[in-house]
């Protein structure tokens, strides 16, 4: 199970530096363009925002394999270490619980408006798609794409609740 959580936190930790190094590099880019040019990248201000928000969902993963997520200690600092233990697992499984929650109401939340286009990337999605001869790649313009980071981190968040519940099960 170790190794798991490793491997676990190598790719959370991955993911979520790449879309932190996306979100700055757009920026910048888009920052040195509009400056020296005069213009922005048609995408430079909206696609940020959604790769930010898969960021937080890689990196709230990562936090809590890692135990560095914020929590109340009040109750706990007051109990023995193996109850301590106890409460924990159960959280685990309170957090894996809430992370299925977020999921579900994440898939509903993307299905309901897959089509619905994102109106700063739509123009560049199709042209891209065209370019390329990948219809597939207009996806990148629909809202549905985007919307589904909250499913995406809600999975995260259950695989990481199971992996941390498993390994405090070591503990206690």
């Amino acid at each position: 199970m170790a190794r798991i959580d490793r491997i676990a936190q190598a790719v959370l930790a991955a993911a979520a530096a790449t879309m932190m190094a996306l979100v700055f590099l757009i920026i910048f880019v888009n920052s040195v363009r509009r400056y020296t040019t005069g213009e922005s990248i048609p995408w430079g201000e909206e696609a940020p925002v959604y790769l930010a928000i898969y960021g937080v969902m890689f990196g709230t993963g990562l936090a809590y394999l890692q135990d560095r997520h914020i929590r109340f200690t009040v109750l706990t600092d007051l109990v023995t270490e193996r109850l301590r233990g106890r409460l924990f697992a159960a959280m685990d499984l309170a957090t894996a619980a809430t992370g299925a929650m977020l999921l579900w109401s994440g898939i509903a939340f993307a299905a309901r408006r897959p089509d619905r286009t994102a109106s700063g990337l739509i123009g560049s999605a199709r042209d891209l798609a065209e370019a390329t001869g990948l219809p597939a790649l207009e996806w990148l313009g629909r809202m549905g794409t985007w919307q589904a980071a909250i499913a995406v981190g809600g999975a995260i968040l259950v695989v990481a609740a199971l992996i941390r519940f498993a390994l405090r099960l070591r503990e206690v």
